[in-house]
């Protein structure tokens, strides 16, 4: 049986890659790596724990001695979702952003060669591109231009999984994704806090004018692509992963709103962020050609189904809204199987 151990799988995109594999690939094992920071929600995989092929263990991906063992007990593919992901605090507090980001797939890297890990996936983001015009896609080949903090140390990340394919010939693919959205993401982003708002008939905050322009991808869609990475993808390649939904901030706002049946009066334009990208969209053509990929799920589909999610996990929010989640871990993962903390 063939073992993939995915970092950082606890968050938004690992939460559900790890049910995507466990629900679709029964021949896999599958190690959830998660240090259960303020975005990593053990509660998202409930329903996975007593799985025969699955197995959480809660550390950092910066912890060498850790990851070392791990990948010593027999892994075949890794990949690398732990990141801090958000940009306003990256923009507040770059600090985390580098440790996670850069010395982390570091860590990731040097003890993935030294254990002969068959496989290394970087989950990356449209976001080291940069900011893009009225017109275009950028592709596998355009430029690394990323304009905040969050963004800069991916693009470092990134930089140090291709020196390793090439310095030392690891088996390593790249992929790079627009905007995600779907079940279990974290109330921080656009789309979780304007449904998580607009039910409770607060403002929904848009930054500046509202027409900044993001891809929107599915999560579900982004799960297929990784795993088509994971199987067939070419050692050393990047690969863009679109939705091929694009939609300024304001008109997303006002889709949820009236999936949601709420007036557009609660929309509320905030102070712009610094460094904050016009617009982001992806080519996906080589993905699409070389692994046969296709987005399945278009905005008019994903956006009533996740809204949908939403309404029907109100508790799950309302433990976000105030903490109680981070209390999971210690009071029922310690508890049934006898951890300490």
């Amino acid at each position: 049986m063939r073992t993939v151990l995915v970092a950082g799988g606890c968050g938004f995109i690992g939460t559900n890659f790890v049910l995507h594999l466990l629900r679709t690939r029964p021949e896999l094992r599958v190690v959830n790596l998660d240090k259960l920071t303020y975005a990593g929600n053990l509660e998202n995989l409930a329903e996975v724990e007593g799985h025969p092929n699955y197995r959480f263990v809660k550390g950092d991906i910066c912890d060498e001695a850790l990851v070392d063992k791990l990948l010593g007990e027999g892994v075949d593919v890794l990949v690398n979702f732990a990141a801090e992901t958000h940009v306003d605090r990256s923009i507040k507090d770059p600090a985390e952003f580098i440790r996670s980001n850069v010395v982390g797939v570091q860590t990731l890297l040097v003890c993935a060669r030294k254990r002969n890990v068959r496989r290394f996936i970087q989950i990356g983001t449209d976001e080291v591109y940069g900011s893009l015009g009225p017109s275009g896609r950028f592709t596998e080949d355009s430029p690394l231009q990323p304009n905040n903090p969050y963004s800069a140390s991916k693009a470092a990340g990134d930089l140090l999984v291709r020196a390793f394919h090439k310095t030392h010939g690891m088996d390593a693919v790249i992929t790079r994704c627009t905007n995600n959205y779907g079940p279990f993401q974290f109330p921080e982003k656009a789309i979780p806090v304007f449904v998580s708002n607009a039910m409770q008939d607060r403002p929904i905050p848009v930054y500046g004018d509202g027409l900044h322009v993001r891809d929107w991808l599915y999560v579900e869609d982004h799960c297929r692509a990784i795993e088509s990475a994971m199987e067939r993808g070419r050692a050393g390649e990047v690969y863009n992963i679109g939705g091929g939904n694009e939609l300024p901030n304001i008109e997303l706002a006002r889709l949820i709103l009236r999936e949601l049946k709420k007036p557009e009066s609660l929309i509320q334009f905030v102070t712009d962020r610094p460094g904050h990208d016009r617009r982001y969209a992806l080519d996906s053509a080589k993905i699409q050609k070389e692994l046969n990929w296709r987005p399945r799920v278009t905005l008019a589909e994903g956006i009533p189904r996740t809204v949908r999610w939403y309404l029907e996990h109100q508790e799950w929010l309302g433990k976000l809204r105030s903490g109680d989640y981070l209390e999971y871990y210690r009071r029922h993962y310690h508890q049934t199987h006898g951890l300490k903390e």
